[in-house]
C-alpha cells in the first residue's frame, strides 16, 4: 500500500489557504494602496509559490531508487525547499521591504485614509492562516509533545510551512496594528513601517530555512551521540576488532546512510566452519594425499568469503533493526 508523504498534508493545506488569501489581499492592496497590505499580498503570493515548490519537492523525493540514484531521490525535497527559501528571501522579503521604504519616501502613492476593507481582509487572512498553522504544527508534532528537539529534527518541508504560516499570522497582526495606528493618527508612516517589519520577518525566516536545507544538501551527518552508539554496537561483535573509519549522511528526512571500515577478526568464524571438531579428522584422512589437501583448502577458501559476507549482512540487518533511522549500511573490511 502506498504511504502518505510526510509533510504533504500541511503543504497542501497551506497552499490552498494561501492561494485564497493571496488573491483577496492583492485585490485589496490595489484598491487601497496600503503599504502594509501590499506587503501582506506579496507575503501570501510568495508563500503560495514557495509551497508549490515544496509540493514538487515532496513528490519528486518519493521516486524509488534506480540506476541513476542508487540511494533514492530523498535529497530532492531539500533542494526544492532551498529554492523556496531563496524565493522567500528575494521575492517575499526583498520586494516587501523595497516597496515599504518607497512608500515611506512618498513615492508609492500611499493612501493616508483608513479603509475598513483592509481590516476585514486581514481578519479573514488571520483565520485561514491560523488554521493552516495549526495543521502544520500537528503534523510537525506527530503526536509528540512540542519541544526544541522536534524543531531540530524536523523535516525542513514541514518546518518551512510552520515557519511560513507562523510568519504569516504574525504579519497579519502587524498589518492590523499598522492599520489601527493609521486610523488613530492618520499618518501613513505606520503603514510603511508595518510593511518593513513584515519584510524583515520574512528575511529572518528565509535565512533560517536556507541554513537548515543547506545542511542536508551538503551532507548532514547523524548526531554525534547516535554515531557513538552505533560504533559501540559494532564493536560488540566478536568479528570486529576495530573500526578505522565511520561516516554518516542523510539521504532523506530522518533517514541516513552509514559507512564503516573495520578490521576483521576471522577467528570466531572458525567455530562456524569446524565447530564440530571435524577438521582434525578430515586432516588425518588426507594428510598423506596432497591433492586431497588442496581440495580441502579450496573448499575452505571458497567458503570463507560467503561466511564473512553473510555475517556482515547480519550485522547490517541488526543495525537497521536497532536504529530505524538507518536506511543504508555499508561495511567494508580494511
Amino acid at each position: 500500500m502506498k504511504t502518505k508523504t510526510h509533510g504533504s498534508t500541511s503543504v497542501i493545506t497551506a497552499l490552498a489557504g494561501n492561494t485564497i488569501v493571496a488573491i483577496i489581499k492583492t485585490i485589496v492592496a490595489v484598491i487601497t494602496g496600503s503599504a502594509s497590505m501590499f506587503a501582506e499580498s506579496v507575503h501570501s503570493i510568495a508563500d503560495t509559490l514557495n509551497q508549490s515548490l515544496l509540493l514538487i519537492g515532496l513528490k519528486r523525493s518519493q521516486k524509488p531508487a534506480d540506476h541513476i540514484r542508487g540511494y533514492g531521490y530523498g535529497i530532492e525535497r531539500f533542494f526544492w525547499s532551498l529554492i523556496s527559501a531563496c524565493g522567500i528571501l528575494f521575492i517575499g522579503a526583498g520586494v516587501t521591504i523595497y516597496h515599504s521604504i518607497d512608500s515611506l519616501l512618498g513615492h508609492g502613492g500611499n493612501t493616508t485614509s483608513f479603509n475598513y476593507i483592509s481590516i476585514v481582509v486581514l481578519i479573514i487572512a488571520f483565520v485561514i492562516e491560523g488554521f493552516t498553522l495549526i495543521v502544520a504544527i500537528r503534523e510537525l508534532k506527530g503526536g509528540r509533545k512540542l519541544s526544541k528537539k522536534i524543531f531540530e529534527d524536523a523535516d525542513p518541508v514541514t518546518l518551512a510551512v510552520v515557519y511560513e504560516d507562523g510568519a504569516a499570522v504574525l504579519g497579519v497582526l502587524i498589518a492590523l496594528l499598522s492599520q489601527f495606528l493609521l486610523y488613530t493618527t492618520g499618518n501613513h508612516i505606520y503603514d510603511g513601517i508595518g510593511g518593513i517589519i513584515v519584510g524583515l520577518i520574512l528575511g529572518i525566516l528565509a535565512i533560517v530555512l536556507i541554513t537548515k536545507n543547506y545542511q542536508y544538501i551538503i551532507g548532514k551527518p547523524l548526531k554525534a551521540e547516535v554515531q557513538e552508539e552505533i560504533i559501540e554496537f559494532l564493536q560488540q561483535d566478536p568479528c570486529i576488532e576495530n573500526i578505522t573509519d565511520f561516516k554518516s549522511v542523510a539521504v532523506d528526512t530522518s533517514k541516513y546512510r552509514i559507512y564503516a571500515t573495520v578490521e576483521w577478526n576471522g577467528s570466531p568464524l572458525y567455530e562456524e566452519i569446524y565447530g564440530s571438531g571435524d577438521l582434525k579428522e578430515e586432516f588425518d584422512n588426507i594428510k598423506d594425499d596432497f591433492k586431497e589437501f588442496t581440495k580441502l583448502m579450496f573448499r575452505t577458501t571458497d567458503r570463507i568469503p560467503r561466511l564473512v559476507g553473510n555475517h556482515i549482512d547480519e550485522i547490517e540487518q541488526k543495525i537497521r533493526e536497532k536504529f530505524p533511522e538507518i536506511l543504508y549500511v555499508d561495511i567494508e573490511i580494511n
